[in-house]
């Protein structure tokens, strides 16, 4: 069976979009500055204007809405990780005759959608200790570089945290169908792959 053609986006539905897009750009913008001033957010602006006049991308429709308390939750959650992760990484970089080790991890997330994937692969990039290395729009599965990984139970703990950030990103700004998809089991199929660096062969 086919799927019907979209309907085309109204004018004042291209317009939201294009705002919550600058409005991302900007956030992450300043987000990787480090520092909240009017200066990193004019240039903020700035780029975010020319990344999507310059760089056009395809629409990525905003289908949810933003609910003011999970949206704090969703905050407060992501700098108590920024604190913890900085801390267990200086932590890793000073601790002597210790060799860290890391694994690369596959995460398939329930919510497929443009939005979706955009927003927790940059939230985790964000967190140090993991960097995304290949995001699959396809099956909606990101693929993380993640240090401080020694055991199978380490990789099962990390990707239930990334399943966990995805529920507090949708339950932020979600539709209503993405918050229910949220409920259903996790995708079945073949075991997720991961590659345990140094580990013995």
């Amino acid at each position: 069976m086919t799927t019907p053609p979209r309907a085309p986006l109204t004018r004042r539905v291209r317009w939201r979009n294009r705002a919550v897009a600058v409005t991302g750009l900007v956030t992450v913008w300043v987000l990787l500055w480090g520092t909240f001033t009017w200066a990193n957010v004019i240039s903020g602006l700035a780029v975010a204007a020319v990344l999507l006049v310059v760089f056009p991308l395809p629409p990525v429709t905003f289908a949810g809405r933003i609910r003011p308390v999970p949206l704090a939750r969703f905050l407060a959650r992501f700098l108590w990780d920024l604190v913890v992760a900085s801390a267990q990484v200086a932590w890793l970089a000073v601790r002597f005759g210790h060799t860290p080790r890391g694994a690369i991890i596959a995460v398939r997330l329930r919510v497929n959608t443009d939005l979706n994937l955009t927003l927790t692969a940059e939230a985790l990039s964000l967190v140090p200790g993991s960097l995304i290395l290949e995001a699959d729009r396809g099956t909606g599965t990101l693929y993380v570089h993640v240090i401080g990984v020694r055991t199978l139970d380490e990789v099962e703990r990390f990707r239930r945290g990334v399943r966990e950030l995805e529920e507090r990103i949708v339950a932020a700004v979600g539709s209503g169908e993405e918050l229910r998809r949220l409920r259903d089991p996790d995708p079945t199929g073949p075991p997720e792959p991961v590659d345990l660096e140094g580990a013995p062969t």
